[in-house]
């Protein structure tokens, strides 16, 4: 592959000297990023930043390859403000390319679908890519939506604004009758700046936003962001804090997939499991609450280990607890599998292809619901999956019922993996004091959170402070996934469709 000499490997839990990066040519940069994709490797982030101390901007992109656990970082620097577009030949990239162009007002030339992500100003001086003043917030107004034409096509505008308390987001459905053509999704109605706001970090405050930036992903981001600060000073983690933030991040998943099952089932009017899991949710919020005092697991990990720890009378509450729960969560679910009307309105709705998966860089359970084998925690295993791991739960139709069995595969293997860790607790510290952010390093993170894989970057300047983060939720990635899987289905099946993705709006727009 040319260009793929420029490219530095790397593996999780160290930092790189950022010097130790050579500029590839922008053809050899873009033509190693297309080869790797086509090779099966995958495009774990790809963004911009200031290059240091002279005009142009630099583009970073990390490249996973999952049968080595092994991660490609490259860059090259853009002074003309274009150069052309990936898009056309690796779809997974789209969204990457459309949201520097509106950062940096680098344009991508010959981007098939060259619309702004967010509503917000340019990071870089003068005009963006689409000519706007970045002195004038962009409004959504400024959306082309996608247009089909025809005898009898209408379109279908849903939000931005929403009945209860999800945040804004719009989606515009080309339609013919009830058949829909194409789902258009529009984020970014209250995009907070969370990465900027990281600039010249870490502070104090640093840790807080990192907590927000999805809050029913509390523990994946700060897991995410403390990993990355640890390889940044050199830090290692005490063994007892590395199975307890474990513990946390599967109690987040099994929190999460636990509603998202009763939320499914509400969606079809199946009122037993909906009215038990939505219960059940908040008994494992409550376990987490059990170990650091807060259902979300805010202040829980902090660089270095967690804030928190087990005593010898909590484990055995967690215990119990833990295990009626799953009993609980158990007949519930039963009773979802054993209701043929339900297994009737979930299979074949909603059908995302593995072909489709795989192409635009779809993560997560809805990845692994369309046969695409990926999960961080084998792939690229940190912390304590470094030694224990969970067996990847699959499926092969793709559609919301595979979508939703996948999490029910999942509860189980994390409750076991929970049980399992609570009885081979090792003893010891539960925190280090982490070392400062080295100068000039850059350091990766990716963390299998339960929507799928964060990936965070960090870059420190000559001083050990953040020249540029850069966070990637996994709605990010999988926003897309709930646009095709809609196509040739009815309109009415959106909503189930939607709940069986659950994705973060504002996970979206870090």
């Amino acid at each position: 592959m040319n260009g793929y000499e420029n490219f530095v490997p790397m593996r999780l839990g160290r930092a790189i000297d950022r010097d130790s990066l050579k500029d590839a040519s922008i053809d050899d940069f873009r033509e190693a990023i297309v080869d790797s994709v086509e090779a099966g490797y995958r495009v774990a982030a790809l963004f911009a930043a200031p290059a240091a101390g002279e005009a142009g901007v630099d583009l970073y992109a990390v490249l996973a390859d999952a049968s080595r656990s092994l991660l490609h970082v490259g860059k090259t620097r853009i002074e003309d403000g274009a150069y052309p577009s990936m898009t056309p030949e690796i779809p997974c990239v789209h969204l990457f390319e459309r949201e520097i162009a509106e950062q940096y007002a680098i344009r991508p030339d010959g981007h098939p679908w060259f619309k702004p992500v967010r509503f917000h100003a340019s990071y870089a001086p003068g005009r963006d890519a689409w000519g706007r003043d970045p002195d004038e917030k962009p409004i959504a107004g400024d959306i082309d939506f996608f247009r089909v034409e025809g005898d009898e096509i209408h379109e279908v505008a849903v939000g931005p604004i929403h009945a209860g308390v999800i945040e804004p987001g719009h989606f515009r459905f080309q339609c013919h009758g009830e058949n829909v053509f194409h789902l258009e999704i529009s984020l970014g109605y209250q995009h907070r700046g969370i990465e900027r706001s990281l600039i010249g970090g870490p502070t104090k405050r640093t840790i807080h936003a990192i907590e927000a930036a999805a809050g029913d992903t509390t523990i994946g981001h700060a897991t995410a962001y403390c990993q990355a600060v640890e390889a940044l000073g050199g830090s290692r983690v005490p063994g007892r804090a590395e199975v307890l933030r474990g513990i946390a991040l599967e109690l987040e998943r099994l929190a999460n997939h636990v509603g998202d099952l009763g939320a499914l089932a509400g969606d079809v009017g199946f009122l037993p499991t909906a009215s038990f899991c939505g219960r059940l949710r908040g008994d494992f919020l409550n376990l987490t609450a059990l170990l650091c005092g807060s259902r979300f697991g805010r202040g829980l990990v902090r660089p270095g280990g967690v804030a928190f720890d087990f005593d010898q009378e909590r484990i055995a509450s967690f215990k119990q607890r833990l295990a009626s729960a799953f009993t609980d969560v158990t007949t519930a679910v039963e009773l979802l599998w054993n209701s043929s009307s339900v297994q009737a309105r979930f299979e074949e709705t909603g059908v995302l292809t593995k072909e489709n998966c795989l192409a635009l860089g779809i993560v997560g359970p809805a990845a692994r619901a369309s046969g695409v084998d990926i999960d961080a925690r084998v792939d690229f295993p940190s912390g304590v999956f470094r030694f224990t791991q969970i067996p990847i739960s699959t499926a092969k139709t793709g559609d919301v019922f595979a979508r939703a069995f996948v999490r029910w595969l999942e509860i189980q293997r994390s409750m076991k993996f929970i049980q399992e860790q609570l009885n081979a607790l090792p003893e010891g510290s539960i925190r280090t004091a982490a070392a400062p952010p080295r100068p000039n390093r850059l350091a990766l993170a990716i963390v299998e959170a339960w929507r799928g894989m964060i990936c965070h970057v960090a870059l420190t300047d000559q001083e050990g402070k953040f020249a540029r983060y850069k966070m990637i939720d996994p709605s990010f990635y999988n926003w897309i996934g709930l646009a095709i899987a809609m196509r040739e289905g009815a309109i009415s099946d959106f909503p189930l469709c939607n709940k069986s993705f659950n994705l973060s709006y504002c996970g979206h727009d870090l």
